[in-house]
């Protein structure tokens, strides 16, 4: 795989026994400047949730905002929950609620504020039914989440199940979904 970024490490936020916080940019390497602006301002992924507060207090330092996505994982690295909203407060309220099972955490700062909403029901629903200590977006099965859950001006497919295959025959769309497909 060819690299487009070669990572500036800026500072060493939080050592542990066996782990270690590093805080960087990613910098594009010549020929490969970006033809479109990031959608992150700050990511990270997996990180222990040790060190919480110290990448808290850094990100506050550095300016770069609280509120994003975010994700907790247990020791075995799956999500087991997430959301959007302020991130490191969420967290430790999460942690503090299932101390033993809760091992990393993952977020996510979007430059755009309207993208949070987005980006969080893709993640949950992606991970559906792992995220075990959500319960409020995700869905279990083959049951889609409610297109009202994105920002107005998404087009949007949408499966219609019919309750049993006699009545899907006899089915017709109504006229005011025709005049709305029709624009």
């Amino acid at each position: 795989m060819v690299r487009s970024t070669r990572r500036l490490i800026e500072k060493e936020v939080w050592k542990g026994e066996r782990q270690k916080v590093i805080f960087g940019l990613l910098e594009p390497l010549p020929g490969h400047e970006p033809k479109v602006g990031n959608l992150f301002l700050c990511i990270g992924e997996k990180i222990p949730f040790e060190c919480l507060m110290e990448v808290k207090k850094h990100v506050q330092q550095k300016k770069i905002g609280v509120d994003g996505v975010y994700m907790a994982h247990d020791s075995y690295g799956v999500p087991r929950y997430g959301g959007r909203g302020h991130i490191f407060r969420r967290l430790a309220s999460r942690k503090k609620e299932y101390p033993k099972e809760l091992v990393y955490f993952s977020f996510y700062i979007v430059k755009e504020k309207n993208h949070e909403k987005e980006l969080e029901n893709v993640i949950l629903r992606a991970a559906g039914p792992q995220m075990t200590m959500n319960k409020v977006k995700v869905r279990t099965g083959t049951q889609p989440g409610s297109v009202r859950d994105y920002e107005p001006g998404t087009h949007f497919y949408v499966r219609i199940d019919s309750p049993n295959p006699a009545a899907k025959r006899g089915r017709t769309i109504s006229k005011r979904v025709s005049r709305k497909l029709e624009e």
